[in-house]
């Protein structure tokens, strides 16, 4: 090998690690037993008694104990107009059965001791006309008693799908959720995790993505590095997107 692939790939490597251990470095690592950690609401969710239009909430956060330096958790919400309570759809891989979990906890509830963050807010006429199809791509996940924590299907698998099926909610999955990035071998290449723009990508194990949302995204082992071309940004393993503004969509 020459010199200057051993350096390209002293380089690569050093992105995909710097990350983490500046994560790693900075995590708190006490953290309550699972069954007393918080899953109190945030405050992130309208209150339907005082919100009658229509809501899709895209959630994640970071998953509990020493996972969280590396990934999160998504989830996805939504009310009808005039409706009087949220219904909320995770994966999760604990328990029996289905791991496609309905109304597990309220919407905008932490994730046991972690605080979520929203990656899509979209209300009114737009929302009412997305839940529809929300619903039905929520019916159609391939996986519903499968669960792998990597390289997936798992939770991240799951919103990613929906999101593709919908792609007018314009998500943008953070490079952190893990698992966005499973195809089956059967089905390696199509659009991005969005909903738009190409991917390609072997089981999650190694891909790329070329999207408006997602920018130009590599990934290897899981981990996904790249950069936001539209927001201009950067996207690093364990830290997720450092750069202009924020995604979600106030409507």
């Amino acid at each position: 090998m020459s010199a200057v692939a051993k350096f390209a790939l002293a380089v690569a490597a050093m992105a995909m690690v710097g990350p983490l251990l500046l994560k790693g470095a900075s995590h708190s690592w006490a953290t309550e037993p699972w069954h007393r950690a918080d899953r109190s609401s945030a405050g992130l969710a309208p209150d339907p008694r005082t919100t009658p239009e229509a809501v899709v909430q895209v959630y994640a956060a970071p998953t509990y104990g020493w996972r969280g330096i590396f990934a999160v958790h998504a989830w996805i919400a939504v009310k009808d107009a005039d409706a009087a309570r949220y219904d909320r759809w995770d994966v999760m891989g604990w328990g029996s059965g289905r791991v496609v979990r309905h109304n597990y906890d309220g919407p905008d509830h932490r994730w046991f001791g972690r605080e979520p963050q929203v990656l899509a807010d979209i209300r009114g006429d737009k929302a009412a006309a997305l839940i529809p199809q929300i619903r039905e791509a929520v019916a159609a996940y391939p996986w519903p008693e499968t669960y792998r924590t990597f390289p997936g299907p798992n939770s991240n698998t799951f919103v990613a799908f929906v999101a593709r099926r919908v792609p007018d909610l314009g998500l943008d999955l953070p490079p952190t959720a893990i698992g966005k990035d499973f195809r089956p071998l059967s089905d390696p290449i199509g659009h991005a995790p969005s909903g738009r723009g190409f991917q390609v990508s072997l089981l999650g194990l190694a891909g790329l993505i070329v999207a408006p949302a997602e920018g130009i995204e590599l990934n290897l082992l899981g981990l996904g590095i790249g950069v936001d071309v539209a927001q201009p940004a950067l996207r690093l393993p364990g830290i997720g997107r450092i750069g202009v503004g924020g995604k979600a969509d106030h409507q």
